[in-house]
């Protein structure tokens, strides 16, 4: 019997046209189903043959322009611990499924696909904690809501992973879950509520913040005649755990935990997204996931922010930056950027003591519809006294299609159609690191 082969566009050879049950699903369970499965963020499943097979060009068009899986550093494969980017070989096998009929193959060759409990990406959590409600989201409008609840602990607890679950994906766009402070400064991390200093340059629209037009402008917080200004130095302290379109659970580093103490209250931070639907109901949820011991290590997260940026109308590449420089040895795990609609690119760059940079992320071209996180896969020492640089740039041009409204003025604020210049930034101390860079 003659071997029929598949010439792709590259130049390599495939010795038989590949079949989905044998081929083609390990590559789609390993990179895709984590969000393309019933009743999940993706619009279709590709759990199974009939699922996925209507969609067979489709798929080939997004992994041949590597658009999916949605990943943006330019670094080499490898960099980051969580790159999602297709092999050369799993390319071609796509390609040549596709091309040669889409043909299902056996059954029998069919790999047991990843399992999902109950909606959760990374099984069953030890503790869930909601809203406390069934929140009714109001069509045509965004808002921020808050919602606070106690954890009920009569104990304390080390954290491993914590994953958030919207009720409702339909109007639930991002989350954010903090640990309840006694003190006002260590809670102003994820919006603006308890966010002392600021208030004197904020509007409230409705249920939405945002900085008054008039406020200072500083776009080079870098600059050393940068203003003193609320949140331009420093750093503010993190939440617990983060949904963000396109972000997978939080799982923590290996051998590291997060505290949650006796009594502890969460607060849920929500933005809801505008929807031209009826009235709807949300119950967010935050699954945790306990560690089996008092962790090697504490594991902290900073939050940069510019909240006096300033947008011209029509500027098409307009720069924003944000700098800190450590007071202590640091280990640096990963980094998430936030901007909205107008964000352009973003590069995250370390200037050792020594003077030496070191790039640590660049993505050139952002997309707010994929906030992701990029995870190192190996850590970066931040010696004391260096400091860690991020770039940002806005096209608030009528060439970005995204655009809300490319003749309008536009500073930070809680809307969509406004701007934010936020950076999450996973971190341990070390004060047992006493190197140098070289």
């Amino acid at each position: 019997m003659r071997t029929i082969c598949f010439v792709i566009s590259c130049g390599s050879i495939l010795a038989a046209t590949p079949e989905f049950s044998k081929d083609v699903a390990p590559i789609l369970n390993k990179h895709c189903v984590q969000c393309h499965r019933p009743n999940d963020i993706a619009p279709m499943s590709l759990l199974d043959y009939k699922s996925a097979r209507p969609w067979a060009k489709s798929i080939r068009r997004a992994v041949t322009a590597r658009s999916m899986p949605p990943w943006f550093a330019d670094a080499e494969p490898g960099h980051f611990s969580n790159d999602p980017r297709l092999s050369k070989k799993e390319i071609e096998t796509i390609q040549a499924w596709a091309d040669g009929g889409a043909k299902e193959g056996n059954p029998g060759d069919l790999p047991k696909p990843p399992t999902y409990v109950e909606g959760w990406q990374l099984g069953k959590p030890d503790v869930v904690i909601d809203i406390g409600e069934d929140y009714k989201v109001t069509a045509g409008e965004d808002a921020y809501e808050h919602f606070t609840v106690s954890t009920n602990f009569t104990e304390g607890k080390w954290i491993r992973a914590a994953e958030i679950k919207p009720g409702n994906r339909q109007v639930v766009h991002h989350v954010h879950v903090l640990l309840v402070q006694d003190n006002l400064e260590a809670m102003a991390a994820a919006s603006t509520l308890n966010a002392p200093g600021l208030s004197d340059y904020l509007i409230k629209d409705g249920k939405l913040t945002r900085i008054r037009m008039d406020s200072p402008v500083v776009n080079d917080a870098c600059a050393s005649d940068a203003p003193a200004l609320p949140f331009l130095r420093g750093y503010q302290q993190g939440g617990l755990a983060a949904f963000l379109p396109g972000r997978p659970p939080d799982v923590f580093e290996e051998g590291t935990a997060k505290w949650l103490p006796a009594g502890a209250k969460l607060e849920f931070v929500i933005h809801y997204a505008r929807t031209s639907k009826k009235e709807q109901t949300d119950r967010t949820s935050v699954g945790l996931f306990l560690a089996p011991a008092q962790p090697k290590q504490v594991l902290q997260r900073m939050d940069l922010r510019n909240f006096f940026m300033r947008i011209p109308a029509g500027a098409a590449n307009q720069e924003v930056r944000r700098c800190h420089t450590f007071d202590r040895d640091t280990e640096l795990l990963s980094f998430t950027p936030h901007m909205h609609y107008r964000g352009k690119d973003i590069r995250y760059e370390l200037v050792h003591a020594n003077g030496r940079k070191e790039v640590l992320l660049n993505v050139p071209h952002y997309d707010f519809n994929w906030q992701l996180v990029y995870r190192l896969r190996q850590p970066v020492i931040a010696e004391r006294g260096s400091r860690i640089e991020i770039t940002a740039h806005y096209d608030n041009s009528a060439n970005n299609k995204a655009n809300p409204d490319f003749k309008a003025v536009v500073r930070w604020g809680d809307k969509s159609e406004e701007e934010m210049m936020t950076s999450w930034i996973e971190f341990l101390e070390r004060p047992q690191y006493t190197g140098r860079a070289k």
